[in-house]
C-alpha cells in the first residue's frame, strides 16, 4: 500500500501513464470503457486489456491477444456411461453435468480439478473422470487462491477471515476504501 493516504486515484483517462493505470484497482467495466474511448479492442481479461491500456498509454505496441485455442471438434451427446471415452477438445457440458450429477450425485459441480481433467485427459473415461473427482475432494476442500482477476472476491475472503463478525456493508465499504488507495 501507498503510504501517502491523501493520495487519490486520478480520472481514468487517456492522458494517464500505463505506470499510473497500473497504481491503481480499476474494474473491468471501467477499462473496457477506456479501450473504446482509445480504438482500442476492449475484449479479453482484465489482466489482458491492462496490459493492453498499459501500453497504449505509454505509447508502444500493446501486445498481441493471446487466441485460446479452438476447442472444435466432437462433443459428447446423450446417452454417455462410465465406458464413454472424453473426446480432444470435450468441453464441461450439460451432457457431461448430468452424468456426473447422476453417477456422484447432487453435491457434483464443474471446480477448477475436473475442469483441468475434462480439458486435458482425452482418452481417459467418464468412469475415470468420476474417480478423479472422488480423489480431489480433500484437495477440492482446502482454500484454493484466488486469480488475480478476481481481486474483488479475494479481498472479501481476505477481510471476513480477519473480521469474522464483520457485515457486508462493512466488507464493502472496506472495498471502496482499499481501492481508493493506489497498490504501491
Amino acid at each position: 500500500m501507498s503510504t501517502n493516504i491523501e493520495e487519490t486515484r486520478p480520472a481514468l483517462s487517456p492522458a494517464l501513464t500505463g505506470a499510473e493505470l497500473l497504481r491503481w484497482y480499476w474494474t473491468l467495466a471501467e477499462l473496457s470503457e477506456l479501450a473504446r474511448k482509445m480504438g482500442l479492442p476492449a475484449s479479453g481479461g482484465k489482466v489482458a486489456l491492462t496490459a493492453r491500456l498499459a501500453a497504449a498509454l505509454d505509447g508502444i505496441r500493446p501486445p498481441e491477444p493471446v487466441r485460446a485455442p479452438r476447442r472444435g471438434g466432437r462433443q459428447l451427446a446423450a446417452p454417455v456411461d462410465g465406458d464413454t471415452v472424453i473426446p480432444e477438445g470435450q468441453r464441461c457440458s450439460q451432457v457431461l453435468r448430468a452424468f456426473f450429477v447422476g453417477e456422484i450425485g447432487p453435491a457434483f459441480h464443474f471446480d477448477a480439478f475436473m475442469r483441468e481433467y475434462v480439458a486435458g485427459h482425452a482418452g481417459h473415461t467418464l468412469a475415470e473422470a468420476v474417480a478423479h473427482w472422488h480423489a480431489t475432494r480433500a484437495r477440492a476442500a482446502e482454500p484454493q487462491e484466488v486469480a488475480a482477476q478476481f481481486e474483488f472476491n479475494r479481498f472479501l475472503r481476505d477481510w471476513h477471515e480477519r473480521h469474522p463478525e464483520g457485515t457486508r456493508q462493512q466488507a464493502l465499504a472496506a472495498w471502496r476504501a482499499h481501492r481508493a488507495l493506489p497498490k504501491d
